[in-house]
């Protein structure tokens, strides 16, 4: 088979060529050890960084609020404990009732920040389940918008975001603040 360079023959169809998420398709930031393995595990670093660094929208007693850096859309964000645990079952009532408290926090600022019309909220528990750190519980709250599936991802499969997650970030944490 003969080796080429770069994109290769033109054959009619354009390409987005996204190597960033490769980074996110090897593991990247992802923990090394086990599962419940506090070591190299990505939240509890972020949940050291400053606000802006880590991408965190907001902190609260026992939970912070915190972009995905691997977006299903701009404003995908996930409420996070500070305790590194991996279940849903592992949270004592305090952070039970402060992750709903947070969740309903985050869709009023998204509804109010970047126009939301919907959400998809879950928790994905352990990895037979989809959970890409399994070891550190999170709860995604994905903002949705009617006729945001447009044809890019359910044909092309390549998902475009119109923010960096800079800016993003900066939108929600003013919008924390006035909501």
């Amino acid at each position: 088979m003969e080796q080429r360079e770069g994109p290769g023959v033109p054959d009619g169809y354009e390409r987005l060529w996204t190597p960033h998420r490769m980074a996110y398709i090897q593991g990247e930031g992802k923990p090394t050890g086990d599962d419940a393995d506090i070591e190299g595990c990505p939240f509890c670093e972020i949940a050291k960084q400053g606000d802006a660094e880590g991408n965190i929208v907001a902190r609260g007693q026992t939970m912070f609020v915190v972009l995905n850096k691997y977006p299903y859309n701009s404003g995908h964000v996930m409420v996070v404990p500070f305790r590194h645990v991996p279940d849903y079952t592992d949270l004592d009532a305090d952070e039970v009732a402060e992750m709903g408290a947070l969740t309903q926090r985050v869709m009023t600022v998204l509804r109010s920040a970047i126009g939301a019309h919907g959400f998809n909220i879950g928790m994905n528990q352990g990895q037979v389940a989809g959970a890409g750190i399994a070891g550190h519980l999170h709860q995604h709250v994905v903002p949705r918008w009617g006729g945001d599936a447009n044809f890019m991802p359910i044909i092309g499969r390549t998902k475009t975001l119109p923010q960096y997650l800079s800016d993003t970030r900066e939108q929600l944490a003013a919008a924390w603040e006035r909501v």
